[in-house]
């Protein structure tokens, strides 16, 4: 009887460190692993848990009195597995912190809901930014809904935005600042059928290629001018179709997603020429976090906090593909969109790859200052921006004091 609970307790224990705690952080050594896990068992240990009645109390409240160090070490561990076990039944809640203290936070994505966006989603659905003090609301994105606008207009505290974006709308006066660089790398991509003839990117030369309105053509336009080549521009609208018909030779593709919905219709990837704007050296950072500077003065923390979440909502995202996928299905069901999970697992991976990758060495989460520079001075020659800030002004980093 006794050996069947402690196989129960201790496999509860082990489920619940393995997802509130190692599936939620990278640990690069053993001893970043060990101190995290010290962390985790005195913030258990010390946390007041709320139960249904209205009881606050912490385990290391009820040990407090037990004279004997070895007794009170074995009894507090079965009250923390208790603990554990019990605020997993209805009407309780682990680590709870009650509504009031919770500070209200929104969020716009650059777009509906999908994978593309898949760490917030679940870290919202986990209860991820509820245990970083956070109530996150994430409002709507997409057509209609501007994520500089809303940071603008006090609609948002937070928003995804590209650095071809925030730099336009920080050389207009708007005081934007990136807090944590997502997608370090770009994604973008050049595709064409091997049938028209275009084996190289100089092949591309008085083609007809399809590029998207906005600052989404200036990589392209960067690559194009850097390499001599002329083109026929044709405007893109937001699918692939003008392509699918022959109406271009070439278009314009997100890796994670227009990509795989050519092969989706029915196109054989060896029936395609790809070229990424990355290896052709247009490094232009996609998805990243900003919010305003008066934002970061206020309140650092919360900034620091929303990171966190955000970052921790993505591990717990690539740990847990399956569970994710569920989660930005929900959601968007409930913008009642068309949910191909297909799709949405590339997706997915494809932010996996794009995420995971760390480029030069490049700190965690951080834009890189040399991929800065460069799509300032592109901006610049497109006329653009007619100037940009210092790098270290329009970049915050909570670690460094800022």
């Amino acid at each position: 009887m006794c050996s069947t609970l402690d196989n129960s307790f201790v496999g509860q224990l082990w489920r619940s460190v393995k997802h509130e705690d190692i599936y939620l952080k990278f640990c690069a050594t053993a001893a970043e692993f060990k101190c995290g896990l010290k962390g985790y068992f005195i913030t258990i240990h010390s946390t007041s848990f709320r139960l249904s009645v209205g009881v606050h109390f912490s385990p290391m409240s009820i040990m407090k009195d037990l004279p004997d160090n070895k007794v009170r070490r074995m009894l507090l561990l079965m009250v923390c597995l208790f603990f554990m076990l019990f605020a997993q039944a209805p009407g309780t809640t682990l680590f709870a912190s009650p509504a009031s203290q919770l500070k209200k936070v929104s969020l716009i994505p650059l777009w509906s809901p999908q994978s593309q966006f898949a760490g917030y989603y679940v870290a919202l659905d986990k209860g991820i930014y509820s245990r970083h003090g956070i109530d996150l609301t994430i409002i709507k994105g997409g057509p209609g809904h501007s994520p500089a606008g809303s940071l603008r207009n006090g609609e948002a505290d937070f928003a995804i935005l590209w650095l071809t974006t925030a730099l336009q709308h920080r050389s207009a006066g708007m005081p934007i600042v990136n807090v944590s660089q997502i997608i370090q790398r770009s994604s973008m991509m050049l595709i064409s059928r091997k049938i028209a003839g275009i084996r190289r990117l100089e092949d591309m030369n008085g083609k007809r290629v399809g590029l998207w309105s906005g600052d989404l053509s200036i990589p392209y336009r960067t690559l194009f001018a850097n390499r001599g080549i002329h083109v026929q521009e044709i405007p893109q609208s937001g699918t692939v179709n003008l392509f699918l018909r022959g109406g271009v030779d070439v278009t314009s593709a997100m890796w994670y997603n227009e990509y795989h919905v050519i092969l989706n219709s029915g196109v054989d990837s060896d029936e395609l020429n790809t070229v990424f704007l990355q290896d052709e050296g247009i490094a232009f950072p996609e998805d990243g976090l900003y919010t305003l500077e008066k934002t970061v003065k206020k309140d650092p923390a919360l900034v620091d906090a929303f990171v966190t979440a955000s970052r921790e909502g993505w591990q717990y995202a690539f740990a847990h593909p399956d569970e994710a996928l569920d989660i930005v299905i929900k959601y968007m069901r409930q913008a009642q969109l068309p949910a191909n999970r297909i799709h949405q697992k590339w997706m997915l991976d494809r932010m996996r790859d794009l995420i995971l990758i760390q480029k030069n060495q490049a700190a965690e989460g951080a834009l890189d200052k040399h991929d800065y520079e460069a799509v300032a001075k592109a901006m610049q020659h497109e006329k653009l921006i007619q100037h940009y800030p210092d790098f270290t002004t329009f970049t915050w980093r909570y670690h460094a004091g800022e």
